[in-house]
């Protein structure tokens, strides 16, 4: 992880520096990742998707935690109007992708998976699968804040640029 203290200082100070834009685009970031992450797990009831296990108490803080992140992350990819458009940077880009689906495999219905199904069987599901999902979103937070992290602090780093 890149969590020294000069990512972290370089990160906070990104986050000092947002308008209101990025904060708006963070928050519906959030929300539209809770939505697309907790409907089809059924975290979040709705008439379209069932579950055959309850849902657990961790379930919904993973989801927030997996939700605020990825309004990070998403954010990191808006260009503030008067920042100057310099090299792309892709810090922290496939980390937050794979943070992102790891949560809707760690917070889904462990029974529900069809691969996880298909590989270990239902019994096979509650006794092995169902067991490493809290692991699985331990990770899957742990990605998207390594992914916010870097994206955060570019956005605060000096370029170094090759002399002619």
């Amino acid at each position: 992880m890149s969590s020294s203290p000069r990512s972290l200082s370089r990160a906070g100070a990104a986050l000092r520096g947002w308008r209101t834009r990025q904060w708006t685009v963070a928050g519906v970031g959030a929300l539209a990742t809770a939505i697309l992450v907790g409907a089809p797990t059924d975290v979040v009831p709705n008439p379209l998707f069932g579950r055959s296990v309850p849902v657990q108490w961790w379930n919904y803080p993973a989801l927030a935690v997996t939700a605020v992140l990825a309004g990070i992350v998403l954010t990191t990819y808006v260009r503030q109007p008067a920042a100057p458009s310099g090299p792309k940077t892709h810090n922290g880009g496939r980390q937050g992708m794979v943070g992102g689906a790891l949560s809707f495999f760690a917070i889904g219905c462990p029974v529900c998976n069809k691969l996880v199904l298909l590989l270990l069987g239902a019994s096979g599901a509650l006794s092995y699968w169902a067991p490493l999902q809290p692991l699985l979103a331990f990770v899957s937070a742990g990605l998207l804040a390594e992914a916010a992290l870097r994206r955060l602090s570019s956005q605060t780093a000096c370029p170094v640029t090759a002399s002619a």
